[in-house]
């Protein structure tokens, strides 16, 4: 992805080094965006992770710019280049999802990214880094330990800078999603229906995630970011981070009922079909799966 001499994202919070506070309280993160692939194997298959989804509410305690909060972490030479990189990302974004919501007559909030190393406190909770990136509806913050781009290219054959801008764009689409009050009206169904019902409705936020990062790809493509091979990144990391192949690494066979995320060939038919459509009017999930 070209990203020389581009505009940076000034919505992001430093809080590397820092650590996090304990304690619980307030809306809940929504999970890891189908990205915690160490939390998946940790927590067999996200055991917490359905009552870590879905959450909304609470007041945007964002700072924009970039804080260190007096730490003393000092990042390496490949942390920096990446925390550059997903400042790209993120503005890129902003331009993006600005102008989709202009032209359908709403104004676009821009989130927060947080960056941060080991665990990390947000208005959803205590949260550790083996969850993956995750976005917290009650404070519109996107939270990224940048180890994760490691985890993909190396444990999970994942490699390149576009599946690292996918995984930002997912975590943006979950705030499109909040934006649109799609958490909120999924969030009054969750009290409604069964686990095994609520795991399929959890399954359709999610395919709607990666939608989403396909409408962001495309937009990107158009203005010409993209770079040849960035496509094929994000949809190798789509395949990566499918359910059904996450727990036939993890288990050694597939327990389609237990799905969150979406299969590998449904998360990378949703992000494809976002990069083809490029619109709002196409990402339906929930109708298509929950039919």
């Amino acid at each position: 992805m070209k990203t020389r001499g581009r505009r940076r994202s000034s919505n992001i919070e430093d809080r590397r080094g820092q650590g996090g506070a304990g304690g619980f309280g307030g809306p809940v993160a929504i999970g890891g965006g189908g990205l915690g692939i160490v939390g998946i194997i940790l927590f067999l298959l996200f055991g917490g992770g359905l009552d870590s989804l879905f959450g909304v509410g609470g007041s945007d305690q964002s700072g924009a710019g970039i804080q260190d909060g007096g730490s003393a972490y000092v990042e390496t030479a490949e942390e920096e280049e990446l925390a550059d990189f997903v400042a790209v990302v993120l503005a890129d974004t902003e331009e993006i999802w600005g102008k989709v919501f202009e032209e359908n007559g709403m104004t676009y909030q821009e989130p927060t990214l947080v960056l941060y190393t080991g665990s990390v406190q947000s208005a959803c909770g205590f949260n550790s880094a083996a969850v993956g990136p995750f976005y917290c509806p009650g404070d519109h913050k996107l939270y990224i330990d940048l180890s994760f781009y490691n985890e993909l290219k190396n444990r999970f054959n994942a490699p390149g800078d576009f599946a690292m801008a996918y995984v930002v764009a997912h975590e943006v689409g979950h705030h499109v999603q909040t934006l649109l009050g799609v958490n909120e009206e999924v969030n009054r169904i969750r009290q409604r229906v069964s686990e095994e019902e609520y795991n399929r409705y959890s399954v359709a936020m999610e395919l709607q995630a990666d939608y989403l990062a396909g409408v962001w790809a495309k937009h990107a493509q158009e203005k010409g970011y993209l770079e040849e091979g960035d496509f094929e990144e994000a949809m190798n990391a789509a395949s990566a981070i499918g359910d059904d192949t996450i727990q036939r690494r993890a288990r050694g066979y597939v327990v389609p009922e237990s799905f969150t995320h979406g299969s590998s060939a449904q998360r990378m038919e949703w992000f494809n079909r976002g990069f083809k459509y490029g619109d709002l009017d196409h990402g339906d999930t929930f109708s298509v799966l929950l039919k």
